[in-house]
């Protein structure tokens, strides 16, 4: 197993690893897009308080996911991989995570939504089974609404 397989719950003593993480992962969109990306300004302490906040690397966290339940889905609110560790595999093993925290918790779908200027988010998503249900202007932000439907575990793999 390599250094970057294993997700786990964030703790504590994480928070300056996430926010850095995330920082590092969205800053070169604000010049794009003409905002903070909210996830920058995210209460990194109060999520991982709340156990909403997953992330992989060891020693050196290099992926953040921050994964929300509610009512009948799981809210994917943010996922982010230090560059320096891009093409690594590290988003595809957290997207693989959120659908098994999702299959986990009984919920039957994931959502989640991108900027509409963050293209290679567009081109990332569908490929691991996500589909556009709407695009909407969220206060300052142009958002792409995704869903990606979770099919029950077969019973060998319960």
């Amino acid at each position: 197993m390599d250094n970057h397989s294993h997700v786990r719950p964030a703790t504590p003593a994480d928070v300056d690893a996430v926010r850095a993480v995330t920082d590092a992962a969205y800053r070169p969109y604000i010049a794009r897009i003409g905002v903070r990306p909210a996830p920058m300004d995210a209460d990194h302490a109060a999520e991982i308080a709340a156990g909403r906040v997953f992330v992989t690397g060891d020693p050196v966290v290099v992926g953040v996911l921050v994964l929300v339940a509610e009512p009948g889905h799981l809210v994917l609110e943010s996922i982010a991989v230090d560059p320096d560790a891009h093409r690594q595999g590290v988003g595809r093993r957290l997207l693989a995570f959120a659908e098994l925290h999702a299959r986990a918790l009984g919920l039957p779908e994931i959502r989640l939504y991108t900027n509409a200027l963050m293209w290679e988010n567009q081109e990332i998503y569908p490929r691991y089974g996500y589909e556009v249900t709407e695009r909407r202007q969220d206060g300052a932000y142009d958002r792409i609404h995704y869903r990606k439907r979770i099919p029950e575990a077969a019973p060998d793999e319960r």
